[in-house]
């Protein structure tokens, strides 16, 4: 896939130490760039110009367009060849995500479809599942659903209602529940189902849509991804034969949690391609609305806010494809691999870091589609401009996949794990070693990796001070959870950012990437304002006494260092460049 990466097997191991290298956007091959060149000019001539109608829940074009995508190979990347698919990288699988994240609902389908509604037969179905069903989605003539929550089952997936009976035949499984918020579940043709066998062994089954007993409800009335089909779907006495059950009885929960990662990592690309799109839409707002005889765009003020849209955008990109090259290391050969158990393993591994795919891009986008609106005023509100849909429509990633406030629990808690288990080691050695790393010279951006030494060092101080204080408790300490999150989540973005820059800068000369140095410097200044906050809150929070006077003052020392001079021209010769382009652009 990529040439010259050796991204560590262990995930989480960026906590603790510093990367060398990650995949960039500059890696891709030409396979992949092909690929990409497809998926865009099918969003943008065959799914965008009907995206109005799309909206108004013309379902039989959704499917169409559906159908479409699998003639095009676009349906088929993450199912093996030996299926009908393509058995391609988690990268370019990524890449396909980017460009879809342009068309709102339609790409909700689409990306539910390729990932939480097929992954789990890819990695886990029998010989028999994968040659029965597999050809089918990756084709495009089977549409796929995925039921995992319930009503009262929500981020507590593991204790859903819905129960599963082997009937006295022993040939069928008899499903009962009611499964809420199912994307695509008006027009599809399978649902990967969690039910407790017995009401205690939580289980996975292939269901289908013509299996008796199972009905589908009305479509939900939402905020937003109107064209996108959401409806309860509901099991009464539903019949689903015994070799439909996916993996082991009892360990449906390995395949939810594990499949709900690439999910994550999938949605972050959507995030970060429909956050291009609304910077792109502003530009061309920006550049045509005049006030005072002059074209918006090119105030200041509207310019420091394009620059810094632009910047959050390359940081999400950055650790996007930086995951990409991650989960690619270790599941490179997982298609061709029918052991389930390496398949969760394997998928396990980067659990961390795409959890903060999940919530840096998700929330890049909002606050990139919040300004975007701004930028419109008063036009913004209005339906007859288009961000006013994506506005909305945006609004469910921070809670698709797991809210990001779950995602924010998951990281600190499955560090703790690792070092419960030995992969990842905590103990005085590591934080002197990265106390020491920020006293490294660097040739190449010092301020920037100088950054990036400090949090990962104060994010390792002040989980060790709250591991002192709380000690086996420390995982019902939430607050402190939430914010050690924020600081893992501040390292990974900028130091993905910090990486691709300095690769790029290597290569091409620091003259001929400005524009990456003055992107990589706004992300940076971001992110330090924000470990600063959360920092000092986190020792409000864990410390007390002398022991509270310490760690501000540490906090103090180690961030003196970190006051940009001239940040006005960075941004506006970052706007300049976005002005320029009418893109997004580093």
């Amino acid at each position: 896939m990529f040439q010259d990466v050796k991204p560590s097997s262990f995930g989480g191991t960026f906590i603790v130490k510093a990367a060398s290298d990650a995949c960039t956007p500059e890696d891709l091959t030409s396979e992949q760039k092909l690929i990409a060149q497809t998926a865009s000019q099918f969003a943008e001539k065959d799914v965008y110009p009907y995206k109005q109608k799309i909206d108004e829940q013309n379902f039989e074009l959704v499917v169409r367009l559906m159908k479409k995508a699998g003639e095009l190979g676009l349906l088929a990347h993450s199912v093996p060849e030996a299926y009908g698919g393509l058995g391609l990288d988690k990268v370019t699988k990524g890449i396909v995500g980017e460009a879809l994240g342009k068309t709102g609902s339609y790409g909700v389908a689409h990306a539910n479809h390729t990932c939480i509604a097929t992954l789990p037969i890819t990695y886990f179905g029998t010989k028999a599942q994968k040659k029965r069903y597999l050809p089918k989605l990756a084709s495009g003539e089977y549409i796929g659903a995925y039921c995992l929550t319930e009503p009262e089952a929500g981020s507590d997936a593991l204790s859903a209602r819905t129960t599963a009976v082997l009937n006295n035949e022993k040939t069928h499984y008899i499903l009962n529940g009611t499964k809420q918020y199912i994307t695509s579940a008006a027009f599809a043709d399978t649902f990967i189902t969690y039910a407790k066998v017995e009401g205690k062994h939580f289980t996975a089954f292939i269901v289908e849509k013509n299996f008796q007993g199972l009905s589908i409800g009305p479509e939900e009335k939402k905020m937003g991804i109107k064209g996108s089909s959401t409806c309860p779907v509901i099991y009464e006495d539903c019949l689903v034969p015994v070799d439909n059950v996916l993996g082991e009885v009892g360990k449906g929960h390995v395949i939810a949690l594990n499949v709900l990662n690439l999910g994550r990592y999938n949605l972050g690309f959507a995030c970060v391609g429909g956050a291009k799109h609304a910077l792109e839409l502003t530009l061309s707002y920006t550049k045509e609305r005049k006030q005072f005889q002059t074209a918006i765009a090119h105030f200041p003020a509207t310019k420091e806010k394009l620059a810094l849209m632009n910047a959050r955008i390359y940081a999400a990109e950055s650790l996007q494809y930086r995951t990409g090259g991650l989960l690619e290391s270790v599941l490179a050969g997982a298609y061709e691999n029918n052991d389930p158990k390496e398949a969760a393993k394997s998928l396990a591994q980067f659990a961390m870091e795409c959890s903060v795919c999940k919530v840096y891009s998700s929330e890049a986008f909002d606050t990139v589609v919040d300004e975007a609106l701004q930028l419109h005023g008063g036009a913004g509100f209005i339906q007859d401009y288009e961000i006013e849909s994506v506005y909305r429509d945006s609004r469910i990633n921070r809670i698709f996949e797991g809210t990001n406030e779950i995602n924010r629990l998951v990281l600190p808690t499955h560090f703790l794990r690792k070092v419960k288990s030995g992969e990842l080691v905590l103990n005085q050695e590591t934080l002197e070693q990265a106390y020491g790393a920020i006293k490294e010279e660097n040739d190449l951006l010092p301020l920037e990796k100088k950054a990036v030494h400090t949090v990962r060092y104060l994010l390792l101080l002040l989980l060790s001070e709250a591991l002192k204080v709380a000690k086996e408790h420390i995982v019902h300490e939430q607050e402190a959870l939430m914010k050690l999150s924020n600081l893992a989540i501040g390292l990974y973005a900028m130091e993905s950012a910090v990486i691709r820059t300095e690769k790029a800068v290597r290569k091409n000369g620091k003259e001929n990437e400005q524009l990456k140095v003055d992107l990589t410097e706004l992300v940076v200044d971001l992110t330090m304002r924000k470990v600063r906050d959360e920092a000092t809150q986190l020792i409000n929070g864990i410390a007390t006494g002398k022991k509270h006077q310490a760690l501000h003052c540490e906090l103090q020392t180690v961030m003196s260092d970190f006051q940009y001079e001239g940040t006005f021209t960075k941004t506006r010769r970052v706007a300049d460049s976005l002005i320029e382009s009418d893109r997004y652009t580093c």
